[in-house]
């Protein structure tokens, strides 16, 4: 078919449309997400793989935990030359990985396409989001996330790499969403994970997040529900032991940290309000040296 010919088919009102340079969409409704996936891959050319956020929903976590992002990230072997064009960023690399095919459409592993997707977020909130996304529901370890953003390009890779070093000592991923949330609180917490005493050097408590100063504990429950009765009578006799010695302690369910974040953060300021209002009980940490 001549260029005239698809050009006059291209025009406004015609029955076509320009997706790419030399890809044309046989219709003129707007593109569809697997369309404009489609045209990536032709415009990037033989073993061109779809990474980042594109890669990390067709890999199954939920949409709605993944940054908004309109264009479609995709990988190509360093040797070939392309550039980024329109709706596509295309991403030349010497780590070409083996392709995951789900649907007919070469994937990047998921870890790797979480990385991707990280290294072009500017803030903490989503990059924070992504990876516990990635953790949780993508089976993605720690260790495995870290690696790969040690090993390849280093670029966009700061806020990724803290945030997966300040969860080392994190026991939950429910923690590390409560850690995210909490750089929005006034006063952040001066202790994750502490063990606390009483002043006879009793054991009380290792709340998830502690604020040393007014003796306040915040507890964020497993993801687990506590079916079994040992593991809800451990948590009675921790409360327990909490009110005993005088501590406020502000307990939250996992799912409010991302149903309803502002409530979470009115409850732990009222809550280190009242904490300061009175005299702060005879606790302390319970040292880790050897």
């Amino acid at each position: 078919m001549s260029s005239k010919v698809i050009y006059r088919r291209c025009l406004p009102g015609g029955p076509w449309q320009r997706l790419l340079p030399g890809i044309i969409l046989l219709h003129q409704a707007p593109p569809t997400i697997d369309e404009r996936v489609i045209g990536a891959l032709l415009h990037a050319g033989p073993r061109a793989l779809v990474t980042g956020v594109e890669a990390c929903r067709r890999h199954g976590l939920r949409p709605r935990e993944l940054p908004p992002d309109k264009d479609v990230h995709v990988l190509i072997p360093h040797e070939h030359k392309v550039r980024s064009a329109e709706f596509v960023t295309v991403e030349r690399t010497h780590r070409l990985p083996e392709a995951r095919t789900h649907q007919g459409v070469p994937l990047a592993p998921l870890v790797r396409a979480t990385t991707d997707a990280c290294r072009r977020l500017r803030t903490v909130e989503p990059v924070g989001r992504l990876l516990v996304e990635a953790i949780q529901h993508g089976r993605c370890s720690p260790e495995a996330l870290a690696y790969e953003l040690n090993k390849g390009s280093k670029r966009g890779t700061a806020i990724p790499r803290r945030i997966l070093g300040e969860w080392q000592d994190l026991y939950s991923i429910a923690e590390a969403r409560a850690k995210i949330l909490s750089r929005s609180l006034l006063v952040q917490p001066s202790h994750w994970n502490p063990e606390i005493c009483d002043s006879r050097g009793g054991y009380i408590g290792r709340p998830d997040a502690w604020w040393d100063d007014i003796a306040l504990a915040w507890e964020i429950d497993s993801f687990d529900f506590h079916f079994h009765r040992e593991d809800y009578r451990r948590t009675v006799m921790r409360n327990t032991r909490y009110a005993a010695a005088g501590i406020v302690v502000v307990q939250t369910l996992p799912s409010r940290l991302l149903t309803d974040p502002a409530g979470v953060l009115a409850e732990l300021e009222a809550a280190r309000l009242a904490a300061a209002a009175r005299p702060r009980p005879p606790v302390g940490l319970i040292s880790r040296a050897a």
